[in-house]
């Protein structure tokens, strides 16, 4: 007698409800080869088993983490083909903070323009002007 593995095979449905995802984006994710195309059933439904459902566990963390589905990707290929990916994943952490750290000083430069703009307008709110004062004589710090 043949002993065939019996791990639980999930339809796309019990998984997607399992992990809090719609079905849709697990077959998106097929379609973009980030999951390997499902096994099908007699029936012809797609079954998943406990690799496909770990895989969906690690997208959805690095989607958490700001990676894209395009970087994802390429750490699963590089990981597919044998290399430890998480030296490219530090780069892509790295390339992410110091965009971040520049959107942070973008804030913060935009912040302190709407705070000079706010204690202007003691001065400029009722002046006269075309439209309002408090923007017409705002004189902008770019």
């Amino acid at each position: 007698m043949n002993q065939m593995s019996t791990a639980p095979q999930l339809r796309i449905g019990e998984l997607a409800a399992e992990l809090g995802i719609n079905p849709k984006t697990i077959r998106y994710y097929e379609e973009i080869g980030l999951l390997l195309p499902a096994k099908r059933g007699e029936n012809g439904y797609r079954l998943y088993n406990d690799a496909d459902r770990e895989r969906l566990h690690f997208i959805g963390k690095a989607k958490a983490v700001g990676l894209t589905l395009e970087e994802i990707g390429e750490i699963l290929a590089l990981r597919r083909n044998g290399a430890q990916p998480c030296e490219r994943v530090l780069g892509l952490l790295d390339h992410k903070l110091t965009a971040v750290e520049a959107q942070l000083r973008t804030l913060s430069d935009f912040r302190q323009e709407l705070l000079t703009l706010r204690e202007e307008t003691r001065k400029t709110m009722h002046a006269d002007a075309c439209v309002c004062g408090i923007i017409e004589q705002h004189k902008t710090a770019h």
